[in-house]
């Protein structure tokens, strides 16, 4: 087994969390190697998740644009799914690319491996293959992985992840989807606009069980009248002859698929790097444990992302890797989660950022709600695009902004602007004094902070 050189810091795992914080590590003047199993860096996010998926959610929407305007044939004709898949690499291999040159400029290394903690004394050593890497302090930011179902096996061909269901290379008749959050959602939509029968079951109430009912019942109407099929409170029983049987309200149900989509959430990618060998301490659900310095148990040993407890999101990620860095150089800085955004890429789109009426009620908070519909909204008018509505949640006497819930066109570019006011504690009347340019879909975000003191001005 042969030695390298010492590092300042290792990163473990390529994905936005491990790439981000290797680019600060090395402005800050660490000398850096990052290492990941993938021969291409950019982690699940953008060689089989974020980016992919959204890149068919782009293609998908533009085909049945042109499908909408003039035609089902022009539409097959300018988007069959080889141009369609052939869109999601180009994008994926752009980026892919670009992420190796912003890494590899600032001097730090790569290597491709499995990487595996070997000690962890005042010097860390890490194995990959017969190379041992040292380094005064080690990041773990593995990311994450899809959560199996026990009566739902995967086979990578008919019972499928994310990752093969981004990549179909035909058609299936018919598709089912268990599991009613972002990514079943948004996969669910890819398939069912190219003409694919698509069924989601949800075991809970409710679709996108992270937002208010208000907001998840106006999706699941928007996906119904587009062709998806949803049922809520269906639990899954098992996947025989072809059939998904599940039972709702005591009744059983039948749904013939082709593909079955087990799109339940994510676990931690917490085994096979050794953590046992250096002792780190994980919970119950396989999440390292981490202090306000993301270090673990282990001193100079270190955890982000998904790996870590917070929302399983890239820019959350992003976020934890600046600041876990900066915290090493003696920096101060901290990530809010509170203040971290969701958002479902859907049409409509769906984003949110803060608290919710169900939890501010869990917890006795007062509060005042304001929403405006996009049908008073002219841009939206404009470009047939008024589904939807904006809502500002704030405290009911300080006024200050505790959530926001947006569905419809541009919600996930319009969160960042309430995401801005909340990070300085901004009330519901900055907001509402937010001069917009006219017209802008943003418009209904300042109207909706008016309306939580009823005075919305461009609707009753």
């Amino acid at each position: 087994m042969s030695a390298s050189e010492e590092f300042d810091v290792i990163i473990i795992g390529a994905g936005p969390g491990g790439y981000v914080a290797a680019i600060r590590a090395a402005q800050l003047g660490m000398r850096a190697l990052i290492i990941d199993k993938r021969a291409e860096l950019g982690g699940t996010c953008l060689n089989v998740g974020c980016i992919p998926s959204k890149a068919l959610l782009h293609a998908t929407h533009e085909r049945e644009r042109v499908g909408q305007l003039l035609g089902a044939e022009a539409a097959e004709k300018a988007f069959n799914l080889d141009a369609i898949h052939k869109h999601r690499n180009q994008t994926v291999k752009a980026l892919v690319g670009g992420v190796k040159t912003l890494v590899g400029k600032r001097g730090v290394m790569i290597v491709s491996g499995m990487a595996v903690l070997k000690s962890a004394g005042e010097t860390k050593e890490i194995q990959v293959g017969e190379i041992v890497y040292r380094a005064k302090k080690v990041i773990l930011a593995t990311g994450s992985k899809t959560a199996a179902l026990p009566n739902l096996p995967f086979d990578g061909k008919t019972v499928v992840t994310s990752d093969e269901a981004i990549a179909f290379d035909e058609l299936p008749r018919n598709l089912v989807v268990v599991g009613g959050g972002a990514i079943g959602l948004e996969l669910g939509q890819v398939w069912s606009r190219m003409g694919v029968n698509v069924s989601v079951l949800e075991f809970l109430p409710q679709i996108a069980p992270a937002y208010d009912t208000d907001v998840a019942t106006a999706l699941e109407k928007s996906l119904t009248k587009r062709g998806m099929k949803i049922f809520t409170s269906t639990r899954v029983e098992g996947f025989e002859n072809g059939k998904i049987k599940a039972m709702r309200e005591g009744e059983t149900l039948e749904f013939p698929a082709d593909k079955v989509l087990v799109a339940v959430g994510r676990v931690p990618n917490s085994d096979g790097l050794g953590l046992e060998n250096v002792s780190v301490v994980k919970d119950s659900r396989g999440r390292v444990k981490v202090d306000v310095n993301f270090e673990t148990n282990v001193k100079g040993v270190f955890a982000i992302g998904d790996l870590i407890e917070g929302p399983m999101l890239a820019h959350k990620a992003e976020e934890d890797g600046v600041v876990c860095v900066e915290r090493m150089a003696g920096m101060k800085p901290h990530v809010d989660y509170n203040l971290v955004p969701g958002v479902i890429y859907t049409d409509p789109e769906v984003a949110s950022v803060g608290q919710t009426e169900r939890q501010l009620n869990e917890k006795n908070i007062p509060f005042k709600v304001g929403k405006f519909p996009f049908t008073g909204n002219g841009r939206a008018l404009s470009s047939h695009s008024s589904e939807g509505f904006a809502k500002v949640i704030a405290h009911a006497q300080s006024d200050r902004i505790l959530g926001v819930q947006v569905i419809g066109a541009a919600a996930s570019e319009m969160i960042a602007a309430a995401v801005a006011h909340m990070t300085y504690g901004g009330s519901a009347e900055d907001f509402a004094r937010t001069s917009c340019a006219h017209p802008t879909l943003g418009e209904a975000l300042k109207e909706a902070a008016l309306a939580t003191d009823k005075r919305a001005i461009h609707w009753l």
